[in-house]
């Protein structure tokens, strides 16, 4: 039997799931309420996770705003409703009937729905090392035949997570499973559907639902990105500018073992070379972050991810820039100068902390890499 979605939140009124009513999941109430709802666009979407270890879809279920029932169940946008269609991780149906549902959704929205792929996808042997449900005569379809043939149907696709969006862990030497990423494997078949890479190990869960919902608001156009392909809007600024230890580093003040006070940079943190908000964004609904809780930032956003040497080896600082706290000294008017005093001032500000970055590099130098201001401090 088949329900209207108004007629499945109505039966949810007499359920209950684990103990509490139903009722007390955001959103429901107003889904079902007595008067007719205005029509809502449903925007389709497919998640498929190929090599993966699931970190990513646990990140997205810790959504804190929106929460992930909200997400769900309410409209991301005035108008706009998230279906999702299929995801094989969270989903009820398993089977043949998940199998089915995933192929209705495509058929149906082709051209019109968002694909998104979470996991680094096998190549080797036909791409064998990873399969996700089977044909009616019982042969396996693997993930490469579906990331191919979703891929070239979907409006878009969403790389979710470093290996979707670089190969990560599953695409590090020696690779024997021959595993690419998202837009390696489209570029691959010539397939030219437009791919968002939203790295992270994991990606923060405002990364995923603020990347999906400028897309609602206005396309993939409306994405700005870099050219990593990642929205800007999440991955313009280094981790090293706005890290609380930035100080310390200016100071040449390092900590040589876990637990120590100072910049953990002699400890393999990657802030100098890694972009993301991680800093100001936090974790946890805004409890805390890797280098809050004493950890060296190990570049999880980076397409060099999980790095040849090592996530903890010691790097060369390079392309070190002030901390955005800093005015600018572009003057926004109609002013085509600024004063001398305003000059001085910010310009001191600046080569302050330009300064102090050298000094922090030149006392770093003495135990790792050899720095020179001229060539590796630019900015």
């Amino acid at each position: 039997m088949e329900l209207t979605r108004r007629e499945f939140v109505q039966a949810g009124a007499h359920a209950s799931v684990l103990g509490f009513t139903v009722w007390s999941i955001p959103g429901l109430r107003h889904l079902a309420a007595e008067e007719e709802a205005a029509v809502v666009a449903e925007v389709p979407l497919i998640w498929m996770a190929t090599g993966s270890c699931s970190g990513c879809s646990v990140s997205l279920l810790n959504s804190a705003s929106p929460c992930i029932q909200e997400a769900l169940l309410s409209e991301v946008l005035p108008g706009m409703h998230l279906s999702l269609g299929f995801h094989a991780t969270v989903m009820a149906a398993a089977g043949e009937q998940a199998m089915h549902a995933m192929e209705t959704v495509a058929t149906g929205n082709a051209g019109a729905f968002v694909l998104v792929v979470d996991g680094a996808t096998a190549t080797a042997e036909d791409g064998l090392y990873c399969c996700i449900g089977e044909r009616a005569d019982g042969t396996p379809i693997t993930a490469y035949e579906h990331i191919r043939d979703l891929g070239s149907s979907a409006a878009a696709v969403l790389a979710v997570g470093t290996c979707s969006s670089f190969g990560g862990i599953p695409a590090a030497d020696p690779n024997p499973t021959g595993c690419v990423s998202a837009n390696e494997l489209l570029e691959m078949e010539g397939i030219e559907t437009p791919v968002v890479n939203i790295p992270g190990c994991p990606p923060h869960p405002d990364w995923i639902v603020g990347t999906v919902a400028t897309i609602l608001l206005g396309g993939v156009q409306a994405l700005d990105l870099d050219q990593h392909g990642r929205p800007t809007a999440f991955f313009s600024t280094l981790i090293h500018d706005n890290c609380p230890f930035r100080g310390h580093y200016d100071r040449g003040e390092f900590a040589e073992n876990y637990g120590e006070h100072g910049c953990l940079l002699k400890l393999g943190c990657k802030g100098p070379t890694a972009y993301g908000d991680c800093s100001v964004r936090l974790w946890n609904s805004g409890t805390n972050w890797c280098i809050g809780a004493g950890h060296p930032c190990v570049g999880c956003t980076e397409p060099e991810f999980p790095f040849k040497e090592s996530m903890f080896s010691v790097i060369t600082p390079a392309d070190l820039t002030p901390p955005s706290s800093f005015p600018s000294a572009r003057q926004e008017s109609d002013a085509t100068s600024i004063s001398p005093g305003s000059a001085a001032l910010v310009g001191g500000a600046v080569g302050a902390a330009i300064v102090g970055a050298a000094v922090g590099a030149s006392k770093l130098a003495g135990d790792t890499a050899e720095v020179t201001a001229g060539e590796d401090l630019e900015g």
